[in-house]
């Protein structure tokens, strides 16, 4: 069965999600249709790219996943599909996509598919679901666009690494209020190379262990691990370490290596 999973900042309050899925669901009866997540702040192309990064490759190849992040009509966006890694998206070209790979995607083109002008403030249901589906169909690439040889570049904050300290960010928090960092596991194994750690945050907060899970440390006490995502985290055992903590996005991660 066709899947196509939905990433966007619609929320569940109005009836902009329904009509996505309506829309989807009228020209592709029976699609499979996943919600990855409709709770991306406003426009926050950063934080959908996080989402989706971590989400995507756990689907089935050929998948199409629709990014409805700030995709309104504007004349300097272009709305684009790219074929990467057995998996198709569709969105914006406002530089998420750049976000979203680690390496320069195989196939992009910029759609041509005709805007129905009555959806002209909602592309999402109009051009988007257009792509989309012709794609979860089984079409081609090239027949809902013209190739483009480069895509919007957007830099996400990277880490400052000075001599034996890394210094990140908060770039995300869970449901859980999981304070997850800019700090990935390949980095932090590469500076540490099997030394000591000490992980500050927040004047005098400091956590000195890595955990494998969250109970391994006794209920209400904070820990750091890599989880699912492989940055590292700032949790609470069975506790909210976002608020408890008083941690929030941006906020500044230090690790000093001891020799």
């Amino acid at each position: 069965m066709a899947i196509i999973t939905l990433t966007t900042d619609l929320g569940s309050k109005d009836f902009y999600q329904s009509a996505l899925k309506g829309s989807l669901l009228s020209l592709m009866p029976g699609v499979n249709l996943i919600d990855i997540t409709h709770e991306v702040p406003s426009f926050n192309i950063s934080y959908a790219a996080f989402v989706l990064k971590n989400a995507y490759p756990y689907f089935p190849k050929n998948t199409v996943h629709l990014i409805g992040i700030d995709s309104v009509y504007s004349e300097n966006t272009k709305y684009i599909a790219v074929k990467h890694r057995d998996h198709y998206f569709v969105g914006a070209d406002n530089g998420i996509f750049s976000l979203l790979f680690d390496d320069v995607p195989e196939d992009v083109v910029e759609l041509n598919i005709m805007q129905d002008l009555k959806y002209l403030h909602f592309p999402l249901v109009d051009i988007f679901v257009k792509a989309a589906t012709h794609l979860a169909k089984g079409g081609k690439l090239k027949e809902i666009g013209l190739p483009v040889a480069e895509i919007e570049q957007k830099m996400l904050l990277h880490p400052v690494i000075e001599r034996d300290v890394i210094r990140g960010s908060v770039v995300y928090i869970d449901t859980f209020c999981n304070v997850i960092t800019n700090i990935t596991k390949d980095l932090f194994t590469k500076i540490q190379k099997n030394r000591d750690f000490t992980l500050h945050f927040r004047k005098s907060e400091i956590i000195t262990q890595l955990s494998w899970h969250y109970n391994e440390v006794p209920e209400g006490e904070k820990l750091c691990l890599f989880g699912i995502s492989n940055h590292l985290e700032i949790a609470i055992n069975k506790g909210k370490a976002s608020g408890l903590l008083g941690l929030h996005l941006g906020d500044i991660v230090r690790v000093e290596f001891h020799s």
